[in-house]
């Protein structure tokens, strides 16, 4: 069952990529090159990333805390990958990788012939997705430490970028959506993940540490030059929304 538009408006075009799972289409508007980035963007919520960027992290409680199946996006993660829609050969990069969470189903999706970024802020994570990687003879998956304001890939680089409870994490979010832009190319995807913020109906600690509602998010993409493309509803997922967005 296809959700309500999220702004009224009316479609502009069926997508061709709809599979199994519902897609709610949203009309398309044309959309101007991604702005630049400020140079010196303000940070919209200092200190969110401080505990990702200890070099003394502890790893196991790392994985004990994003891999247990009581939180929802990882006791629905193949239902997730399988709304990406992701095809062999695709370039893709899971932005915020973790501790791993995805690695496995993903770097199946994408095939030997494919490639899967695993890009992280934190040097314990990137360090842990190699070895994880190494140990499953994932030969796609490339693990890569980016920084805090920029994902740090080439250009054209991409044909996903997959953004699952990280968004909020983006201390700056305008420079990093233009690093994705520019590492997707035309055509390519950004999906994003991330918690439901509904005063009054979301639970207290996540209207605490989520900065933005799924508006304020589509928003802010829009603003840096990508177009929405609808929002999925992915089995087993209530405290989570899942968005696509396309690179003009």
């Amino acid at each position: 069952m296809l959700q309500r538009h999220l702004r009224p408006t009316s479609p502009a075009r069926s997508l061709a990529w709809v599979a199994a799972l519902p897609l709610l289409v949203l009309g398309c508007r044309q959309v101007e090159p991604a702005p630049a980035a400020p140079l010196e963007e303000a940070s919209v919520k200092p200190g969110i990333n401080e505990g990702y960027l200890d070099p003394e992290m502890d790893i196991d409680a790392m994985v004990r805390r994003f891999e247990v199946e009581s939180r929802e996006i990882a006791a629905q993660r193949n239902d997730i990958v399988l709304a990406i829609e992701v095809r062999p050969g695709d370039r893709l990069a899971d932005i915020g990788a973790g501790t791993g969470l995805f690695l496995e189903p993903l770097a199946e999706a994408v095939g030997a012939d494919g490639r899967l970024y695993a890009v992280d802020i934190a040097a314990p994570f990137v360090g842990f997705l190699s070895q994880r990687a190494a140990k499953l003879g994932l030969e796609q998956v490339e693990p890569r430490l980016c920084s805090e304001r920029s994902v740090d890939l080439p250009a054209d680089s991409l044909d996903v970028a997959f953004v699952c409870d990280v968004y909020h994490h983006f201390e700056y979010p305008m420079s990093s959506l233009a690093s994705i832009h520019s590492a997707l190319s035309p055509g390519g995807r950004l999906v994003i993940v991330d918690f439901e913020r509904v005063p009054g109906v979301t639970r207290e600690w996540i209207l605490n540490h989520v900065r933005a509602g799924k508006d304020e998010v589509i928003a802010e993409v829009e603003a840096a030059g990508f177009r929405l493309m609808g929002e999925k509803q992915v089995p087993g997922l209530s405290e989570n929304y899942f968005i696509v967005f396309e690179r003009p």
